[in-house]
């Protein structure tokens, strides 16, 4: 019987956090380890003509300076890929300059202080011309990507049958964003007789791993990734970056350790984005309500030299029943440094414009937005016809609907008040999918009665060492301060990276797996054993608790059991993965989200007032960190909603916005304490311990709560985010209903 699993235990990695035990990447001590520093592009586009150097060498403590005048070897081109979540990086191997902030040179010297300064001296001499920087200008060139998130990039399933008596067709926008996590990406890297050691920020010790043994030609089993802690990734430390190359690179040419971590500035255009989106989305319903016809196209730019697309049509072809849906997505190469993954990929850009035009529909036809919804309550996936392997949606509109009190709102915008300033309620649906990796762990019971199990998965913060040695413990019948849970090394079993909200569904399967392994193969060492109490027993009734067997009065410990075969420890490994179930079932977490808004009439500041969220998430491996998760993704979405935008300068490519001055992120009193219920959920589908993961699931829908609250406040629609005073103060502080921005 479970003990640990679902209860809301403190981290296990607390303590080591806030002692400043726990060490991140740039804080792991290197011999004789020098500094690097990145010199970055000041065009958006053209060519390096020459790079001149020399005062740059001459400088104290300067050990070399690299550049294409001085490129660094490499075995394989960089466009060669070995997985999806490579990308194509800048390493000097040519002189064309694609975007603002490019690496074109690296200087490495004894100190950080003395490569800082003599990364300034270096002159880049170039040929430059004009960056492509116009979105919408570009629109016309426009191409579908082969794929995205492994399906077509159109989709279009069953046909219109009734006469619509109502149509919303409109165009939401997003904005660029970037990621900005506590800690900058940092690598340090070290070659030996052994290998390559490289410690590095990334949410994929195995891909790094890979990717970097193919880039320096050397055999996988050669390099050993480390990652012990993260501050933070949102999926921008998905990927092998350049830098991470670089320092490789000039590791292996100086033979000896380098370390480079980049500034905040820095983290502004070479480690990926969110990119800006343009989506259309046509929505007609019945009087009923019931739709008729959903159309969700979707456009967003990528480099001019990889290939990225926002999958924001994916939410659209599952979320909803209607006669027909129809979904297309497409790209526009921009002269910017490639794209990348960031918390719900398309799904948090992707739930603005659907869950935005559904309520949209609602007021055209004067109906409830939750009414609606409900109404085309999908009871299978309408895209793929398969069942979902478990849905609480409805539960889930129900109890955040209660706890809010949405049955007091008054459906006419601009008709509730608290004071002098017009109150605003909204709300729009959560959904994320359900994905899993292979993944291994091993299992080891030690002489006293403990034990330690590794895998060799990353910690973004989420609390993954925490509900590890939970899983662990009731799997092998332990207390959890009985187990010791690690991970974050190469040497460890292999596991997916973390992204996608998969590593609890896919690291804690198979942890699950090898302490069950494990605890199977110490009782079946003492019903075996003549001289153990529990000789001859019924393995299957016999239970473990504290790293006590017992059976029918009989006992004993694991401790005494090795003790007695004198076995210095007695270890399992189990692996565990996806099988046939996607195959029959459509998997995915769901949730409501429901939001006031105080918006002043005056100066069209708006405030949060309150957040009711309800969620069916599966099996919940710990109440605590699960929240936790859920308030920092709704903040994630409260910055989408209010505040945070990427400033290009179109006529130079460069991001204006290049810091946390200028670059806002909510703050504490900018969230008002959710109230977060889990919806009880059992599924015996997803994966052996029912989990299905939530790390994203609480940023989507966000946006489209918060700007339907501000609707219903202010009358007025705002299609592109972020939703600020000015968008609003353009409509003036009167007004129609049908005001749009």
């Amino acid at each position: 019987m479970a003990t640990s699993v679902g209860m809301p235990m403190d981290r296990v990695d607390g303590r080591a956090k806030v002692t400043g035990a726990a060490k991140y990447t740039a804080e792991f001590p290197q011999e004789r380890v020098a500094f690097a520093v990145l010199v970055e592009s000041t065009i958006g586009r053209g060519t390096v003509r020459s790079v001149d150097d020399r005062d740059a060498r001459r400088s104290p403590g300067v050990l070399a300076v690299f550049s294409p005048d001085t490129p660094l070897r490499l075995a394989i081109p960089v466009d060669k890929k070995q997985n999806p979540q490579d990308r194509v990086v800048h390493v000097f191997q040519g002189r064309e300059v694609e975007y603002q902030r490019q690496p074109v040179a690296l200087v490495v010297a004894e100190s950080l202080e003395q490569a800082t300064f003599a990364a300034a001296l270096v002159r880049v001499n170039y040929s430059a011309t004009t960056p492509v920087t116009d979105f919408e200008g570009q629109l016309a060139n426009a191409y579908s990507p082969k794929s995205e998130k492994g399906r077509p990039s159109q989709s279009r399933s069953g046909e219109p049958k009734s006469t619509p008596a109502a149509t919303v067709d409109a165009t939401y926008t997003t904005p660029l964003e970037h990621h900005n996590p506590m800690e900058p990406h940092a690598t340090i890297a070290a070659w030996s007789d052994e290998g390559l050691l490289v410690y590095d920020t990334t949410q994929g010790i195995f891909n790094a791993r890979r990717r970097l043994a193919a880039l320096c030609g050397v055999p996988v089993e050669k390099v050993r990734v480390v990652t012990k802690f993260l501050g933070g990734g949102f999926g921008c430390k998905g990927s092998t970056w350049a830098h991470t190359v670089l320092a490789v690179l000039a590791a292996r040419e100086l033979k000896r350790p380098v370390k480079l971590v980049l500034e905040r500035t820095q983290m502004f255009g070479k480690v990926g984005h969110r990119p800006n989106t343009q989506q259309r989305v046509v929505a007609s319903a019945r009087s009923d309500g019931g739709l008729v016809l959903l159309h969700h196209e979707s456009v967003n730019p990528t480099s001019g030299f990889d290939e990225f697309s926002e999958p924001c049509t994916a939410v659209t072809r599952m979320l909803y029943q209607s006669e027909c849906i129809e979904t297309e997505q497409r790209l526009v190469r921009l002269s910017i440094g490639t794209p990348t993954f960031m918390r719900a990929p398309g799904e948090a850009s992707g739930s603005f414009a659907l869950e935005s035009a559904m309520d949209e529909l609602a007021w055209a036809l004067k109906m409830d937005p939750v009414e609606l919804r409900l109404k085309n309550y999908a009871e299978k996936d309408p895209s793929e016809g398969k069942p979902f392997s478990s849905k609480s949606l409805r539960e889930c509109y129900r109890v955040a609907a209660d706890r809010f009190g949405w049955a007091r709102r008054t459906p006419e915008p601009r008709s509730m008040r608290d004071g002098r300033m017009l109150l605003g309620w909204g709300m729009a649906t959560a959904s994320y999918p359900v994905n899993r990796g292979k993944a291994a762990a091993r299992a080891r019971l030690l002489p006293d009665g403990r034990a330690e199990v590794v895998s060799g998965s990353q910690d973004l913060g989420t609390g993954t060492y925490t509900v590890m040695t939970q899983l662990a413990a009731d799997a092998l019948g332990l207390s959890a301060g009985q187990v010791h849970f690690d991970l974050g090394d190469t040497l460890m079993p292999e596991t997916p990276g973390s992204g996608g909200s998969q590593t609890a569904a896919s690291v804690g399967s198979a942890v699950h797996k090898a302490g069950l392994a494990l605890r199977n193969k110490a009782l079946a060492l003492a019903v075996a054993d003549r001289a153990s109490p529990l000789y001859g027993a019924d393995s299957s009734r016999i239970v473990v608790t504290n790293g006590t067997m017992a059976f029918e009065g009989r006992q004993e410990t694991y401790a005494s059991l090795l003790s007695r075969r004198s076995l210095p420890e007695l270890s399992a490994e189990a692996e565990a993965g996806p099988g046939q179930e996607k195959d029959a079932y459509a998997m995915h977490s769901f949730g409501a989200q429901f939001v006031e808004v105080r918006v002043d009439p005056d100066t069209c500041e708006v405030r949060l007032g309150r957040w009711v969220g309800a969620f069916g998430v599966g099996q919940v491996l710990n109440e605590k960190t699960a929240r936790s998760q859920l308030m920092g993704a709704i903040a994630f979405g409260i910055g989408m909603a209010l505040m945070e935008r990427t400033v290009m300068d179109a006529r130079t490519a460069r991001f204006m916005t290049q810091d946390l001055a200028d670059y806002h992120l909510p703050v504490n009193p900018d969230f008002p304490a959710p109230d977060i219920t889990f919806v009880p959920e059992t599924d015996t589908v997803v994966n052996e311990i029912g989990v299905k993961g939530i790390g994203e699931l609480g940023i989507t829908g966000a946006a489209a709560a918060v700007a339907n609250a501000v609707f219903h406040a202010t009358g007025t629609r705002v299609r592109g985010l972020p939703i600020t005073p000015d968008k609003l103060l353009a409509s003036g502080p009167g007004g129609s209903a049908a005001r749009q921005s």
